[in-house]
């Protein structure tokens, strides 16, 4: 089983930045297509950024593009996402998945495995 667990989260203002890491425990994370995802309470799963596995391909939701970065150090056997000037809305639980298959997309059903997550609280 592929373990994935998310760090960074918090209680940050509106405005602000954070980092969140996701560091999985699979000697095989480097040919994993990673996504990160996140869930507000009430609301359904929602897709954020992607990343194919060499690093060099990402895309992101259309709520986040230009505040967010996707990124990967496969060496450490980590993704990260860097979340600059947050907003209220971007309060939620952020998820990191990982897709065996290796392609890019927002479809949380390419991703086999899912960490636990991480709370991200945005005040205004």
């Amino acid at each position: 089983q592929v373990q994935l667990v998310e760090s960074g989260g918090g209680l940050v203002q509106a405005g602000g930045s954070l980092r969140l890491s996701c560091a999985a425990a699979e000697r095989t994370f480097s040919t994993y297509a990673m996504g990160w995802f996140r869930q507000a309470p009430g609301k359904e799963r929602e897709f954020v950024a992607a990343i194919n596995w060499k690093g060099t391909a990402t895309y992101y939701s259309d709520s986040v593009k230009g505040r967010f970065t996707i990124s990967r150090d496969n060496a450490k056997n980590t993704l990260y996402l860097q979340m600059n000037n947050l907003k209220p809305e971007d309060t939620a639980v952020y998820v990191c998945a990982a897709s065996e298959l290796g392609g890019l997309g927002s479809n949380e059903a390419i991703y086999e495995h899912w960490g636990r997550g991480t709370q991200v609280t945005v005040s205004s």
